[in-house]
């Protein structure tokens, strides 16, 4: 059952207990991505009009429509999780600094071939792991749910990936994804389940990337504080992330998630881990997923403060604020902006989040227009029309 009200706020956050901040160990992701060919920091993007329009003093958006020419961030977490898995298996450091280029990745992985990832997807975390298969020269096979577009279906395959549609929910992919598992097959998942934590894991580190890059673009725009950080919810690879590099509580950690795929707005509510079962046919296809991460439930448990549950039509009003905007942004990347929507639109739903004109607050956008024909029906414009800004 999704929650009956948009704003779940969780009595138990606060600042993260220190077991579950993480002990990773090793060193930080972004030491690889920066080594890999097409590294640059994704945009950071002022949004004067949404924040007039909303009585909030800034708001930006972390814009990921062009990791290593990749229309998503996914690709973060799939190629260092992969890196560890190459690694860990060769029983050599996961220090990079040999690495100059895809040559070096494909030779270092050269004893471990042939291999072949295996991971379920909506469409941005399977093209990630193909682009990541791709890099290191091994095989890659990803399950989707029935009823993807045509458009993510074709973009993975043009990875040199096997693309397998399963009759079934994305639940439903992960399970058939996790029984493949074997010597020649790794399943590279960012959700977890009991006995697999590792890679999941792994994978979130990998996105950690984003905020490493946020932390020096924020002084750099003039903030010297971040109010609020708005983040795309799904299995919750990414907000283990974030609730991780945010820790301390004085930054009002959100997420966002579809009304009827709201697994951690009903999981805060009922104080344990609750299925939002399927199926679930929100256009923010990204976030469609009923089952919160075993792996991110305790910590965002203890650091998520609030979630906020999004209609297709509030994410689709975002993203035409960002098409206005010069900001081209697929729906499950406006779902972040489209939960202030909502929020404002309660009574009193910014003033109880503590937003108001003094505040500044960045939304994650997490993809670009990766199903170009709905993006036209919201928008009113192709992708390609819109009068996109320099940044």
């Amino acid at each position: 059952m999704s929650s009956p009200t948009p704003l779940v706020f969780n009595p138990r956050a606060g600042a993260l207990p220190a077991a579950l901040r993480g002990t990773a160990g090793h060193r930080p992701a972004i030491e690889l991505h920066r080594r890999l060919p097409g590294y640059q920091p994704t945009a950071l993007v002022d949004l004067p009009s949404a924040a007039t329009r909303l009585g909030v003093g800034r708001i930006l958006i972390k814009h990921e429509a062009d990791r290593f020419g990749l229309p998503a961030f996914k690709v973060l977490g799939a190629s260092w999780a992969t890196w560890r898995i190459v690694c860990q298996r060769l029983g050599r450091s996961d220090d990079p600094s040999d690495v100059t280029s895809l040559d070096d990745l494909r030779r270092i992985a050269e004893p471990l071939r042939p291999m072949g990832l295996v991971t379920a997807t909506d469409g941005n975390h399977g093209r990630g792991v193909a682009r990541a298969a791709a890099w290191f020269g091994f095989d890659a096979h990803i399950l989707m749910p029935a009823g993807t577009v045509a458009a993510r279906i074709d973009a993975i395959r043009a990875e040199g990936a096997e693309v397998t549609v399963i009759d079934g929910d994305y639940d439903e992919c992960v399970r058939r994804a996790a029984s493949m598992a074997d010597e020649r097959h790794l399943v590279v998942s960012d959700t977890s389940w009991p006995g697999y934590h590792d890679i999941p894991t792994d994978i979130a580190d990998g996105y950690a990337t984003m905020f490493t890059e946020l932390d020096q673009q924020l002084p750099a725009a003039g903030v010297d504080h971040l109010d609020g950080l708005v983040i795309p919810m799904g299995v919750g690879s990414l907000a283990l992330s974030a609730v991780r590099h945010f820790p301390e509580g004085d930054t009002l950690r959100i997420t966002a998630e579809p009304i009827n795929a709201d697994c951690l707005a009903v999981s805060v509510a009922a104080g344990e881990p609750t299925i939002t079962p399927g199926p679930h046919h929100s256009m923010m296809v990204g976030m469609n997923c009923g089952t919160i991460s075993e792996l991110a439930w305790p910590v965002l448990d203890a650091g998520v403060d609030v979630c906020v549950t999004v209609p297709d039509e509030a994410a689709g009003e975002a993203m035409r604020w960002l098409a206005e905007a010069g900001v081209v942004a697929g729906e499950t990347g406006a779902g972040t902006l489209g939960a202030l929507i909502v929020a404002a639109a309660e009574p009193g739903g910014l003033a109880a989040l503590g937003l108001d004109v003094d505040s500044t607050v960045v939304c994650l956008c997490t993809e670009g227009a990766t199903d170009p024909v709905n993006y036209e029906l919201v928008v009113g414009t192709a992708p390609g029309s819109v009068a996109t800004r320099a940044w």
